[in-house]
Order: structure tokens, then sequence, then C-alpha cells
């Protein structure tokens, strides 16, 4: 339970549907920004005391956990060091992966839970000719989660519960007006929780000193233009902040950092029809052994686009687009959709032309 209306009215509604209830609050990060309410992140002190109130109002027992230790070595770390090898990661997928499910699913176990729920938009099935667990969008297309949550297993799926899957973000609220819940008009949580003013580079640099190492910015040609002020500063598809006077619009097409170096191009270097992905974790499949249409989508917001995936080698697919498709990042998810089920996903490493 981190607090906020969703997880509140996901508690509270299990409750009144007579599932015996404990709720559990994760600690993971502790920083002075958090306990300002303009910041709108989840994990603060005020998130806490809100989920253990939702619990008293319920009568569910209400636990805090600390798991401040493997934040930081699962989702913190892994988040500097990715920027420092150019890379842009997706915090959110891993905390979804190695906190929400993994660690959770092992603390509910302690406490004689047989499931875990979340509020999560998101559905689960079974496939009765398959016998695989499959993980489907949730209903509400503007809030639906799917995306961070491709990383699921087959174990884990049959543990979990999301009671808000079938609902939109109005009725959650309206849900939790009815059943009285102090969360009820509570803004959501934005940004990434641990960045507490919105500034990864700080971060990096608190964490990781002395990494922001100065380089060239260079032309798809290899012509240097310029100089950054480090690799971790910049994103595919930044235009801003590059500092270069050029009779086009400029924008950072790759990252490499074996020559420490910023590449940029103009507008039509940015797209790409390919892509490489690893770390790949397949749910309505077991594995994928010859190649497969999808909708696949490169980023949260990305609108899916058909493309075809085609395994090379274990743990690793070329994801060739019909459309070309605009700054693929490494580092970010590409998730795989047939209609509203989750096939699968991985972490895109390279990209093509």
């Amino acid at each position: 339970m981190s607090g906020g209306v969703d997880s509140s009215t996901a508690a509270a509604s299990l409750a009144r549907q007579g599932f015996e209830v404990i709720g559990i609050t994760m600690k993971v990060w502790e920083d002075a920004g958090l306990t300002d309410e303009s910041n709108r992140r989840c994990c603060s002190a005020a998130d806490v005391e809100d989920a253990r109130r939702v619990c008293a109002l319920a009568n569910i027992p209400h636990y805090v956990s600390n798991a401040k230790a493997a934040f930081r070595r699962y989702v913190v770390d892994p988040f500097c060091k990715e920027y420092l090898r150019g890379r842009t990661p997706n915090p959110c997928i891993v905390c979804n992966t190695e906190r929400k499910f993994r660690l959770m699913l092992r603390r509910a176990r302690t406490l004689g839970a047989s499931h875990i729920a979340t509020g999560h938009y998101a559905r689960i099935e079974r496939d009765e000719e398959s016998g695989r667990y499959l993980l489907l969008k949730g209903r509400d297309a503007a809030k639906e989660q799917s995306y961070f949550l491709y990383g699921l297993t087959q174990s884990q799926l049959l543990h979990i519960l999301f009671p808000l899957g079938d609902l939109t973000k109005t009725q959650v609220r309206r849900r939790a007006r009815e059943l009285g819940l102090p969360t009820a008009r509570k803004p959501e949580s934005q940004e990434i929780c641990f960045v507490t003013d919105g500034d990864y580079r700080k971060l990096i640099e608190r964490f990781v000193p002395g990494k922001f190492t100065p380089g060239p910015i260079l032309d798809v040609n290899g012509r240097e233009l310029g100089r950054h002020k480090g690799i971790a500063n910049y994103t595919i598809g930044q235009r801003r902040g590059l500092g270069i006077a050029h009779p086009r619009p400029l924008y950072v097409v790759s990252l490499n950092p074996q020559k420490n170096a910023v590449v940029v191009g103009t507008s039509e270097h940015v797209w790409a029809h390919e892509l490489v992905a690893d770390d790949l974790n397949w749910i309505s499949i077991r594995t994928l052994r010859e190649p497969m249409r999808v909708k696949a989508r490169i980023r949260y917001k990305h609108t899916e686009s058909p493309a075809r995936v085609i395994p090379l080698e274990p743990n690793r697919v070329l994801v060739r687009f019909e459309h070309p498709q605009r700054a693929i990042t490494p580092g970010q998810a590409v998730v795989f959709y047939d209609a509203d089920v989750v096939v699968g996903g991985g972490t895109i490493s390279s990209v093509g032309k």
C-alpha cells in the first residue's frame, strides 16, 4: 500500500468482499524532499500515514517493511549505472519486478498470505488451452499499466490480484468516496520517487561522484561540433541544451560511452525501423521460436506500432517495425502485445536503421 487512492481502494474493496486482508507498505527511500506534497511522489512519511489510516478504517492490519537496502541495490544503483553507460533506464519497471512483486511475495508468504494485490490498472486471466496465466491491459486506456509489468513470471501471476483492472480511474475515485477513504481525492504521484527535485543528474553525482566526464559532440559523420559535460546529461531525441549553433535543429541521435561522445543529427536521423532487445521475459508464450507479428510499444506513453519480432539467439530478438519509430532509446523497455494480451518484452540494447 503506497498510501495513494489506487492501493487504498484495492485493499478496502477486497476487505469489503470478505477477503482477509493485510496491508503492507514497503519503506524504500528517505529524503527531505519527499515530505513536500508539491512533489507528488510516493514513499513519503505522509504516504505511510495515509496507508495506516486507510487500514484502520477498513479494520485491516498494517505493516511497514524496510526495503531500503534492496531498493538501493536493485533500483537506484542500476539507474545511475545505466545513465553512465549512455542508456536511459526505466526504474519503475525494475521497481515493480524486484520490489513490488518478488520481494513483496516473499514478505506475503512470511505472513501466511496466499496472494498479493496491488492497485495496478491491469488484468490477469488464465488461458485454458495453454494453461498459462495471461497479463492483459487494464480497461482504462488512459491509465493502464501493463507496460510496467511485462517482467512478471507465471509463478508470480498465479499469486497476484489486480482488483482495479476492470475499472477506470473515475470509477476508482467514486468507489473510494463510497468507502469513505481519506485518499479519495489525493493527487496522483508523479515523476521518479527517488529523484526529489526532478534532476536525476544531481542524484547520479551524489551516488557516483566524479563520473560526468566532458567529451565531444559529434555529427553523424564524426565531425566535432562542440563539447558536452558528460553523456549522462543527454537522452535520445533531446534537442534542448546542446549549446550548438547550427542552421537546422539538432537532436541527440546516439550516445557512445566507449568514445564518451554524444552524436547529434537532424530530425530524420532520430527515426529508425529496427531495434535489438535482450533480457527478455515471455508471458503468453513459453519462448519465441519463430518470427511473430505483434504491436510493440517502446515507451510507456508510446502508441503501439505493428512489428515483427525475430529471434536471434537465446534471450535476444530483433524487432522490425512496419513504420519508423522516433527516438528508440537503449535502456528503455519494448513490450509486445497481441490485442490486449502482453506477449512479453525486453530491454532495448541497440537501435538499427
